[in-house]
């Protein structure tokens, strides 16, 4: 847990630097997902880390909370930030974010903490979080035009990728297909990243960055440079969804 919560804090730190000045016109600058801008990944992302901080110290409160609320409605909540001055943003996203860490912190990572769906596991808990900060600093980077160098960090979006296999077939309504499929990848510090049995028939091969940008679905998959090998890594790769929540739209191939 303490190697887990370090390398959120240094995503974290990552994403603030990525972030334009708060007089910068730059925070209205939308992103791929129709109808955000830059501002909004950061009120989502400070949305969430309350809720987090919620469900990991007081559960009867974060359930009433959850309430009819969810992934589903990340659009109200973000539409509800609308009107706050980015300087706010910073303050409210900077707050939140240390709560967490500080919380995150003191967790077993067995101990099963509530969310939005079926309760997670401290250390997939905090694995989401992670996720969700690489993936929205994504989409800030891909508004402003900046191409991040990728760093080992992402094999924690890679294991949840992996283990969300047969959730991306049940969301859409589908049945899980039975056979395995192994993932290779190459890490950018060096080495190889590996899920899955050895003696699979189908398979994922690439970077570990592109396949982190299938399974947030922040690129299509045409643009990811993966090899797929077998039906059963197309099927889940078409599909594959590491967030929680309803089907997402995902990304058009890029141009040119």
């Amino acid at each position: 847990m303490a190697e887990l919560v370090g390398d959120l804090r240094a995503e974290t730190n990552a994403l603030l630097a990525l972030l334009p000045p708060a007089g910068d016109d730059r925070w209205e600058r939308p992103i791929p997902a129709e109808g955000w801008a830059v501002r909004d990944q950061v009120s989502h992302l400070a949305w969430f880390d309350d809720a987090a901080v919620l469900a990991a110290t007081d559960p009867e409160a974060f359930a009433a909370l959850a309430a009819g609320k969810g992934p589903e409605a990340v659009d109200d909540l973000v539409a509800e930030s609308r009107g706050t001055p980015p300087a706010e943003l910073l303050a409210w996203f900077g707050a939140a974010r240390t709560r967490a860490l500080e919380v995150f912190g003191r967790l077993d990572a067995r101990e099963r903490v509530p969310w939005f769906g079926p309760p997670m596991s401290a250390a997939s808990f905090v694995t989401a979080r992670l996720m969700e900060t690489w993936a929205h600093g994504q989409d800030v980077a891909d508004a402003l035009g900046v191409v991040r160098e990728p760093t080992d960090r992402l094999r924690h979006v890679a294991m949840l990728g992996y283990r969300a296999r047969p959730y991306s077939f049940a969301v859409r309504g589908l049945p899980v297909p039975g056979d395995p499929v192994r993932v290779e990848l190459s890490m950018p510090g060096g080495g190889t990243w590996t899920a899955g049995p050895d003696d699979a028939h189908s398979a994922v091969r690439g970077t570990l960055l592109g396949f982190c940008l299938a399974v947030t679905q922040r690129a299509h998959l045409s643009d990811t440079g993966l090899e797929l090998i077998g039906e059963p890594a197309r099927a889940w790769m078409e599909i594959a969804q590491a967030f929680a929540g309803p089907p997402g739209k995902g990304r058009a191939p890029r141009q040119g």
